[in-house]
């Protein structure tokens, strides 16, 4: 049963506020290179001082994509965890969670520098055979093993509240955290291989050349978990979180753990639909992870029937009518309920894109255009990036005891509609002018106007209008969390649903969890083991270093 704590331990509460301030920070970073970025492809900005196009872009995905994310997640998670887990954590955990945070600030700091100093634009991953810094991949070393450190705290948490609750069913939030990291961990081991063994030797000059197929193959490896790592922290707040915030209950705690238990299963061994247009892989094993991949569809309409069960349960308790009666019962005028909400909401299209990027013949069309950009930004940049605001407006006062007024639920609310309209523009000129071929990963140009190319700089400037919103709606969400920090003294729980009384009994196997690993295991060597080795003893000549900036 979880505990009716009032506040957290101020131990607890400044590890967690560490990485969601250290977060933001990173989000700021990222909007200010994002809009210059969005400006030039636009044609508007030239920019000043040497700076380029592809610098600012690498600089854009790191601190967005990667370090805003994997910090929030983590903050999150601890939270969680100490919230369901008896209300504070283990020192041991809290240990790990501040080596873990001080190896990854030490590894985005230095990452950070090489990409300001110009020595390591690889685009916003680290795709070989662009060649970086030894320094940036080495600082990629320090923020994925410190990450591990983080997920290891969050699992002995998790083992010591199991030896000392035998029987017991594991609080909802904290399996579903076991889970997301169980995954993080398993996904890394492919980026980690990748760095440590390819492209640090590779960078240091003592080997002159890198297989680039594979290098890819490790990266996408992880690559696709990634997406993942990104949505099941969403998932929880809208299974967990959302409900207890409307005044509901979750409709079924058995079917949320059976969906985080496919998400386990399924993400991992699917990496090669990034590589459909890709020689080097055959066919038929780019076929069998496209079938893995679309069985990730399964949890995800799970999880869609479930929020929507739960939302009308509650409508119906409260008196709600008709057949969307109960659409008027919810908290429209909370901040907390209204910018998760919206992102559920846009994630439905953007799940429709990702069944298109991972079909073989429609990826064909769009894989190399602007298509995938608008993408990416509809699930990360929307549908999770609003999940963590709104997550955002009610952790903050419940780590610093404070409370939200009526006016930040207001601010907040405006920059929630700030971000839709900002990506309505953005995303929704990626997309189109994706589908007239305009392709992605390049600055601004008119292709010695070519009058293909003239016909999409419409669409590049509401791209960039789209994207000035966007940043406005940034420097809205640090101005909103400046405020939280200041906040009037008071009570802000943590909002845990229970669930309903009907609700069926997690069976234990759930929590087997050697069995599970056995599985994406198993998943895993049928997925890449025949097409790993082919690669290693099919390899090319390998690629030298290219720097093309």
């Amino acid at each position: 049963m979880i505990q009716n704590l009032k506040s957290f331990d101020r131990r607890d509460s400044a590890l967690v506020l560490a990485h969601i301030l250290f977060a933001f920070f990173a989000l700021l970073l990222g909007g200010v290179a994002g809009v210059m970025q969005g400006l030039v492809r636009g044609g508007m900005l030239a920019l000043p001082m040497g700076i380029g196009y592809y610098q600012l872009l690498t600089a854009h995905g790191v601190l967005m994509a990667l370090i805003f994310t994997t910090y929030f997640i983590i903050g999150f998670l601890y939270a969680g965890v100490a919230r369901t887990l008896g209300g504070h954590l283990l020192p041991i955990a809290r240990n790990l969670g501040w080596l873990g945070f001080g190896l990854m600030t030490l590894g985005t700091s230095i990452a950070t520098v090489e990409i300001l100093l110009n020595r390591a634009t690889v685009l916003y991953t680290f795709y070989a055979p662009l060649k970086a810094s030894p320094a940036f991949y080495i600082a990629l070393v320090f923020v994925v093993v410190g990450s591990w450190m983080s997920g290891f705290g969050i699992f002995i948490n998790y083992r010591y509240w199991k030896r000392t609750h035998r029987g017991e069913t594991t609080p909802l939030f904290t399996f579903m955290a076991v889970v997301t990291m169980l995954m993080w961990v398993i996904a890394t081991l492919g980026v980690a291989i990748e760095v440590l063994f390819q492209l640090i030797p590779w960078s240091l000059g003592w080997v002159d050349t890198v297989n680039v197929v594979l290098s890819r193959t490790l990266f996408w490896y992880f690559g696709h978990p990634l997406v993942y790592f990104w949505l099941l922290p969403a998932y929880m707040c809208w299974y967990v979180v959302i409900p207890k915030v409307i005044g509901g209950k979750l409709f079924s705690d058995a079917l949320a753990r059976l969906s985080f238990i496919m998400f386990l299963l399924f993400s991992i061994p699917v990496g090669f639909h990034h590589q459909l247009m890709e020689p080097g892989i055959s066919n038929v094993w780019k076929f069998v992870q496209v079938v893995l991949t679309f069985m990730v569809v399964i949890p995800s309409l799970m999880t869609a029937f479930s929020l929507f069960a739960s939302f009308e349960m509650h409508g119906r308790s409260v008196g709600a009518k008709g057949l969307f009666g109960w659409l008027k019962k919810l908290p429209w005028k909370d901040v907390r309920f209204f910018a998760p909400f919206m992102g559920m909401l846009v994630f439905i299209p953007a799940g429709a894109g990702g069944l298109i990027n991972a079909s073989h013949e429609l990826n064909a069309i769009i894989h190399n255009t602007l298509w995938v950009t608008g993408h990416f930004h509809l699930t990360v940049a929307t549908s999770v990036a609003l999940t963590f605001f709104g997550i955002t407006y009610w952790l903050i006062p419940a780590m610093l005891g404070r409370e939200m007024t009526p006016l930040m639920h207001r601010m907040g609310i405006i920059q929630t509609i700030v971000w839709l309209v900002g990506m309505f523009f953005m995303s929704g000129a990626m997309h189109t002018v994706g589908l007239f071929g305009s392709p992605r990963r390049t600055a601004f140009t008119t292709y010695q106007d070519s009058p293909d190319a003239l016909g999409w700089m419409p669409y590049h400037v509401a791209m960039a209008v789209g994207g000035t919103i966007l940043f406005i709606g940034v420097v809205m969400m640090i101005i909103n969390v400046v405020m939280l920090l200041s906040a009037p003294k008071g009570e802000t729980e943590f909002p845990i649903a229970e669930a309903s009384e009907a609700a069926e009994k997690a069976p234990a196997i759930f929590e087997r969890w050697g069995v599970w690993v056995g599985v994406v295991v198993v998943l895993i060597l049928v997925a890449y083991s025949v097409p790993v080795m082919d690669i290693i003893s099919n390899a090319s000549v390998g690629s030298k270093g290219f720097k093309t900036w």
